[in-house]
């Protein structure tokens, strides 16, 4: 048996299982875990739950620690990262006159990767942008189309859809 919980990465996001382990957590607390995506940053959802490991197909990833003091600094260093760097790719794209939307940019919590994610109607050579972006902010950069449904679930909207 081993104790686990619900993590979620954004507000509206979908919950993922992690393995508590010996960690005190309740719902509302903020944690450090590691994704496929590299170390994140995630609130806990539902608290810790004894389950069967045969139960999960895969082993559950243990939650690394709760965040600390450190942490939050680290936190808004990136907030403020992201914030530089929205407005620094928002430019670029108008000077280029690229067909695309920015909608949000996603620093890692361990700061290794950018994610840039926008929409547009068709495919869109960005290759200049990235190398601008690398340049300047001197870290690896992903550009990440995503569909308008998407762009309204980052931004916590609702359509007529639902």
């Amino acid at each position: 048996m081993i104790r686990v919980v619900s993590i979620q990465f954004n507000p509206a996001g979908k919950m993922y299982d992690f393995n508590a382990g010996a960690l005190d957590l309740k719902p509302g607390d903020r944690v450090v875990v590691e994704t496929e995506r590299g170390i994140s940053l995630g609130a806990v959802v539902t608290g810790p739950e004894e389950k069967d490991e045969t139960s999960f197909s895969h082993p559950l990833a243990p939650v690394q620690r709760l965040l600390g003091p450190e942490d939050e600094k680290t936190l808004a260093h990136h907030n403020r990262r992201e914030k530089e760097a929205y407005d620094f790719c928002l430019r670029r794209i108008k000077e280029r006159n690229m067909d695309m939307k920015l909608v949000r940019v996603e620093h890692l919590f361990d700061g290794s990767k950018a994610i840039f994610y926008f929409t547009a109607d068709g495919r869109v050579d960005f290759r200049e942008l990235v190398k601008d972006l690398a340049h300047t902010f001197h870290t690896r950069i992903e550009m990440r189309q995503i569909g308008v449904r998407d762009e309204a679930k980052m931004v916590g909207g609702l359509g007529i859809c639902g």
